[in-house]
């Protein structure tokens, strides 16, 4: 599951930001092919979008950019209040938060980061592959619209909702929602390359 490094980072700003322009997908440090040439199957993806959380003690959003390459990831996250432009940037096992609130920050996965910045969780290990309408993991509850896409997604104690545009195969919208601490996290996704 090294895989899903990044929308902990992006959840963990959200609450500061309110809106602004949404962000270019950022670029990462090394050429693409470097990442991918291992193997086909590592997810891929440039998307750009707005990201709110809903929790019992707060609620914001905020625009970002995403690139994701493998288990490598950058994602880039602006809002309004003052706050200026957070960076978050990553690869198995090293993940690193920069913003002029919360200066730098480390962990080795999204989770440990996203509770070190706020303090609460989010469903990080599973969102790179729900982005890509697939299931993190192989025991996950699944349930397909009449086109044969994932709609609901159940999986280590979170539901996803997944919207598509007409006929898309990739998902415009997810929902995600954690009944037991009632955390609510929206992701659209506006751009996708």
């Amino acid at each position: 599951m090294k895989f899903f490094r990044p929308l902990l980072t992006l959840s963990s700003c959200l609450f500061l930001f309110g809106c602004q322009s949404v962000p270019k997908a950022p670029s990462l440090n090394t050429p693409i092919e470097e990442h991918t040439s291992h193997t086909t199957t590592q997810p891929k993806f440039q998307i750009t979008g707005k990201i709110g959380v809903r929790t019992p003690q707060q609620n914001g959003s905020a625009f970002y950019g995403w690139t994701q390459v493998g288990d490598s990831f950058a994602i880039d996250i602006t809002g309004a209040m003052g706050i200026g432009q957070t960076t978050i940037r990553g690869k198995a096992g090293d993940v690193t938060l920069t913003s002029s609130k919360t200066g730098v920050l480390q962990a080795e996965t999204p989770e440990e980061l996203l509770y070190k910045a706020t303090g609460w969780e989010a469903p990080i290990t599973y969102l790179v592959a729900w982005i890509n309408a697939q299931p993190a993991d192989v025991q996950a509850h699944i349930e397909k619209d009449e086109q044969g896409r994932i709609a609901q997604l159940n999986e280590g104690g979170w539901s996803a909702t997944l919207s598509y545009n007409q006929q898309e195969k990739l998902p415009n919208k997810l929902i995600l929602i954690d009944d037991a601490a009632q955390n609510r996290v929206t992701l659209t996704i506006q751009t996708r390359q």
